[in-house]
């Protein structure tokens, strides 16, 4: 009688556990609008949530440690006409996040560290070239500053956020609706779905479409794709009857799946949410109450069910912590934020391990918060890998980096020569300004506040020649 083997792996027994009540946030109005994106982004500082908003689009920004019920006056970030659809959180400064909306445009925003008094309404820049709503939002992962979006208009974008300027536009690629991009692990390709049912790898640099598949779920829903590790595409989608399905695929060969596998039949759109260090792949429904998760292997069947963590409320949208952000002392490998209709609940999994000590199996060196290349370097060709750091000690968020935008510097601008960043204003102590300093700063603010008022002045005269004229 043959005796079954059982898979080994260190994360065949990877539980899910919803955070206590009192660990949760409460009273928080979760965005209603139609749109298959997360809703939520979250890094070792902060959460951030898309929220309803009358007349225009908002989000919230959470220190994580604001726990409990969030006041209903608690200031919001809002500066869009229209809903904002995509949030994303820059991986080089904790105190970054881009917005895209309904409105057309892309916005930077600096959150501080301490709690605003009002809402914060001045982006740092405001990015314009789509000519319909943005949907998606990704920032590349080793080079500074640099920001991709898409569109309704079907164009992907990249930005330089440092200097406001578009770095590449890829405009008669997709024919339809974009669905998903994602970024490659050194950011130099990219895999995007659309409503054409086409799985594309392109190479934005050169402008070319370097593999692609049609139908890799014959279904007409949307699907989703995200690069593993090794550089294959792990893609979530819809069969011909409408069972949801997933998907493994080696680019260089894509007329076969590596692995293709039937899951249940449902509307919601699966998110997939990968973590390259462990190859565990977490697939959010949206509509959902579960979280179903994977391994991915080079041995068959390569795409390995692990478990599911199940809840009783569907969730609204995930957030998902960068690895640096995870407490290394529980085993904590994954924590997501699952938001319901008015709140938002951390969800921590854990793989159990009986020693306290620090389990380097389980954290290898992660990407840390400094960029590997500057916007141009990139554009110029060159490739890097993210620049990794360990977990042993911990991770301790640097502290508020200023974003400063100059039409020919880019922000956080790396010197010539000497250390690897100035410090820039937002570092110095207070001590350190001059009178002049301040005093030069307080007069361009005024400066600004008057040309403001000379542009109401000049916009209230126009309209009462309009009355005059109409009367």
């Amino acid at each position: 009688m043959s005796r079954r083997v059982v898979r080994q792996s260190k994360f065949r027994h990877v539980f899910g556990q919803a955070a206590k009540a009192d660990q949760a946030y409460e009273d928080i109005r979760v965005s209603k609008v139609t749109w298959d994106s997360s809703f939520c982004a979250v890094n070792p500082k902060f959460l951030a949530i898309i929220v309803e908003a009358g007349g225009g689009g908002a989000f919230i920004v959470l220190p994580l440690a604001k726990t409990g019920r969030v006041d209903k006056n608690y200031p919001l970030v809002t500066g869009h006409t229209a809903p904002v659809l995509d949030i994303d959180w820059c991986p080089h400064n904790d105190n970054v996040i881009a917005s895209a909306s309904d409105d057309t445009t892309i916005m930077v925003w600096q959150i501080p560290d301490y709690t605003p008094v009002r809402n914060i309404t001045e982006p740092v820049i405001t990015l314009e070239g789509h000519s319909k709503r943005v949907g998606i939002l990704s920032w590349h992962p080793t080079a500074r500053n640099v920001l991709l979006s898409a569109g309704g208009d079907n164009v992907i974008i990249i930005w330089n956020v440092g200097t406001g300027e578009v770095l590449l536009s890829l405009d008669d690629m997709h024919p339809d609706v974009i669905h998903s991009v994602c970024w490659n692990n050194n950011g130099s390709l990219l895999a995007t779905t659309c409503k054409d049912k086409t799985l594309r790898i392109i190479d934005p640099r050169k402008g070319q479409v370097v593999a692609e598949r049609f139908a890799a779920h014959e279904g007409m829903r949307p699907m989703r794709a995200v690069f593993t590790r090794q550089g294959h595409i792990f893609t979530t989608g819809f069969t011909r009857m409408s069972q949801r399905e997933l998907g493994l695929w080696d680019p260089n060969n894509f007329e076969e799946p590596v692995a293709l596998q039937e899951m249940d039949t449902s509307n919601g759109v699966l998110l997939p949410f990968y973590d390259p260090d462990s190859s565990i792949v977490y697939l959010c429904g949206k509509g959902d109450s579960s979280i179903r998760y994977f391994e991915i292997t080079d041995e068959p069947p390569f795409v390995h069910y692990l478990n599911t963590f199940s809840s009783k409320e569907p969730q609204r949208g995930m957030g998902f912590m960068p690895k640096r952000g995870l407490d290394v002392s529980k085993c904590e490998i994954a924590r997501f934020y699952k938001l319901h209709e008015r709140k938002c609940e951390p969800i921590v999994m854990t793989v159990p391990r009986k020693s306290d000590l620090f389990q380097d199996d389980l954290y290898p060196d992660t990407p840390g918060p400094e960029p590997a290349l500057e916007a141009d370097e990139w554009l110029s060709g060159q490739d890097a890998e993210p620049v990794l750091i360990s977990l042993r000690d911990g991770y301790v968020p640097p502290k508020h980096r200023e974003l400063r935008v100059s039409k020919r510097n880019i922000l956080d601008a790396r010197p010539p020569a000497g250390p690897r960043r100035s410090q820039s204003a937002s570092d110095t102590p207070l001590a350190q300004h001059t009178l002049e300093t301040l005093l030069e700063e307080i007069k361009a603010l005024r400066e600004r506040v008057q040309a403001q008022e000379q542009r109401i002045t000049a916009l209230e005269n126009m309209l009462c020649e309009l009355v005059d004229g109409t009367d």
